[in-house]
């Protein structure tokens, strides 16, 4: 049976642990609104950027949108090319099955491409750690970046951004993938696999539903359209970086509370362990001490 002298040690541990996982808790209780902020200021301008180059796109004859060199952006020039892969994770721990969920479904998205070669980007440090330590032949690694939550500015989206672009092109890719996880609300994120390039299923289909609208376009439409892809793309990166953040912060306030309460249930259990074996060292030496009284009296 454990001593006081255990319990009270083991009690007094755990005291400490709920009091970081409390303040850990408020952190980013704190941090989650101006993280709310700043995805309902971004996504306003991504989905207005999305909508002007969908219009371009379908406003365009068939003939010029093909020779434009935005094109490939929406039909990719190597169908039967290699693939890419951007995996974004958090750059700590601590956040319940944010980063597992994430990691999981990258080896299944490795797995289930194992006849490709898979070019990777990572963002976060728990992605980039755990791919570095799976052994296969098929991955080839781009460009990492880590250290940037819960910070995240343009200028980061910007270098992600820059180097899709770049591997999209230089490894000439038949498409990029991008494994991610969406905030939801405060209890819930979504986990995503989506196709991020090339772009153009996604925009076909708003072709077929958008009506023509009458535009004098200056300077042409080709000319806008390659200025403005690139932004659509950083915008969406971006956008998808702080939906990123937001959501960590959500899992970590989450994990932390409940690590929190789970800690208090453990030292309820603790202190009435100790009461108890306080009791019975009480009931033991009254009883000692009443048949040691018994044994002088005879």
């Amino acid at each position: 049976m454990a001593s006081l002298r255990d319990i009270r040690k083991h009690i007094q541990s755990i005291k400490s642990i709920k009091q970081i996982t409390y303040a850990m808790k408020m952190v980013a209780a704190a941090r989650i609104k101006r993280a709310q902020t700043s995805i309902l200021s971004a996504r306003p301008y991504a989905i207005e950027m999305e909508k002007a180059i969908s219009m371009l796109k379908c406003e365009m004859l068939e003939d010029d949108f093909k020779n434009s060199s935005s094109y490939k952006f929406f039909q990719s020039p190597n169908p039967a090319g290699d693939i890419g892969l951007v995996l974004i994770t958090s750059d700590k721990g601590l956040c319940g099955a944010f980063n597992a969920s994430l990691l999981k479904k990258a080896v299944a998205f490795i797995k289930a491409n194992n006849s490709s070669r898979i070019h990777i980007i990572t963002v976060g440090k728990k992605g980039r750690d755990f791919l570095r330590r799976i052994k296969n032949a098929n991955i080839e690694f781009y460009y990492e970046i880590f250290g940037i939550f819960p910070k995240v500015n343009y200028t980061h989206s910007n270098l992600v951004a820059e180097n899709i672009i770049k591997m999209y092109s230089e490894k000439k890719l038949s498409r990029v993938y991008l494994i991610h996880n969406d905030f939801k609300s405060m209890v819930a994120q979504e986990l995503k696999e989506e196709i991020f390039l090339p772009l153009g299923e996604r925009f076909d289909k708003k072709c077929q539903t958008e009506t023509a609208v009458d535009f004098y376009f200056e300077p042409s439409k080709e000319k806008l359209l390659e200025s403005l892809i690139e932004r659509h793309i950083k915008s969406q990166i971006y956008r998808i970086l702080l939906e990123s953040q937001a959501a960590e912060l959500s899992a970590r306030m989450n994990a932390m509370e409940n690590a929190s309460k789970n800690a208090g249930e453990l030292m309820d259990g603790l202190t009435l362990k100790m009461n108890k074996t306080r009791q019975a060292m009480i009931t033991t030496e009254l009883n000692e001490i009443v048949s040691g009284a018994g044994a002088l009296q005879e």
